[in-house]
């Protein structure tokens, strides 16, 4: 006579402070291997920052920008360079007026064994794709971690 038993709650991996702040020096070293001075952020899977880098000559701007392009990433749960294309024309370019979107090459999906865990976002390089090159160095620097 009983209602039949629902989940109420739900689990989920997390990125843990210390991956990410290991994501967030792999790209940097990237980048600074390179000749850029960037600014790198990592959010959890909510958009929340776990860590920001900022190299010392890299550009004031490049904070909010970085942390836009990771958030935007874990929020759409798309890389930012696929979102170009997809946002240039309507509908979906009103996704680009959106408070805290940034839709610009470098801003990348973390996950690990196929869920979403954070997003990382690097700006400063002299290009998105470079800034993508940046990211994606430290997605690989946990890819142990990260096949869970």
């Amino acid at each position: 006579m009983g209602c039949p038993t629902h989940n109420v709650t739900g689990t989920f991996e997390v990125l843990t402070p210390e991956a990410a702040l290991q994501a967030a020096r792999a790209a940097l070293e990237n980048c600074r291997a390179s000749g850029y001075q960037v600014t790198v952020a990592v959010v959890d899977r909510f958009g929340g920052i776990q860590v920001v880098l900022r190299d010392q000559l890299a550009a004031p701007r490049t904070v909010d920008t970085a942390v836009g392009k990771a958030r935007t990433a874990a929020g759409f749960r798309t890389n930012t360079t696929e979102m170009v294309s997809i946002t240039e024309e309507k509908p979906q370019a009103g996704i680009r007026n959106l408070p805290g979107v940034t839709v610009i090459g470098g801003g990348m999906l973390i996950e690990a064994a196929g869920s979403l865990v954070g997003g990382i976002g690097v700006s400063g390089a002299p290009g998105p794709h470079l800034d993508d090159a940046c990211a994606q160095a430290g997605i690989d620097d946990l890819q142990d971690l990260l096949e869970l």
